[in-house]
């Protein structure tokens, strides 16, 4: 029997050359290879979080949903165990906030951020087993038993999106990805 096509797989198809682009273009594990380079990445994923999170939440205004999906107190909390102070965060350059009108537009910019948790925990198995532990992985760390519900409702909110959001969410997961992608592989070093 065929699962029904759900927003989600829609998305995911929708976004997923721009998706792919960022995953060949990006050289992680390049850049995680030493820690210097493993803190200037953190340092551009602040950044982008630093940009997306608030315009997140203005689109969704519904903070409840996306307080456990905030990530920035996670990159504050490595970039300082690796040595950048409170005022260094806060100096680091970000990309200019996007537009995101509406509940579509948001969650399909928090569909790109949502999907990097997951993946995410792969990083950050190879960068501790690279650099030993105590290597601060909070941001590449995922969510242990939470991840699995937050992904679920995630999709659940997602899936229940109006017809009329569709295509403000495949947008900006479009553009979310192409946005990282520009931002990521073009960073300075810190």
């Amino acid at each position: 029997m065929t699962q029904p096509e759900t927003l989600h797989t829609r998305l995911r198809a929708a976004t997923a050359d721009a998706h792919e682009a960022l995953e060949r273009d990006l050289d992680w594990q390049g850049r995680v290879a030493t820690l210097p380079g493993y803190r200037a990445l953190l340092a551009r994923l602040r950044g982008f979080h630093a940009a997306y999170e608030p315009a997140i939440a203005m689109g969704l205004s519904d903070d409840a949903f996306l307080a456990p999906r905030r990530r920035l107190a996670a990159l504050d909390a490595d970039l300082a165990a690796l040595g950048l102070d409170f005022l260094a965060r806060t100096a680091l350059p970000a990309p200019a906030a996007p537009a995101l009108a509406g509940e579509g537009a948001a969650m399909g910019a928090l569909y790109v951020l949502e999907g990097s948790t997951l993946g995410g925990v792969v990083i950050g198995r190879h960068v501790g087993g690279l650099h030993g532990e105590g290597t601060p992985l909070a941001y590449y760390a995922g969510r242990g038993r939470e991840a699995g519900p937050l992904w679920r409702t995630f999709r659940a909110r997602l899936d229940g999106l109006a017809a009329g959001q569709e295509a403000a969410a495949f947008a900006a997961g479009v553009a979310t990805f192409q946005a990282m992608r520009g931002w990521l592989t073009t960073a300075p070093a810190v």
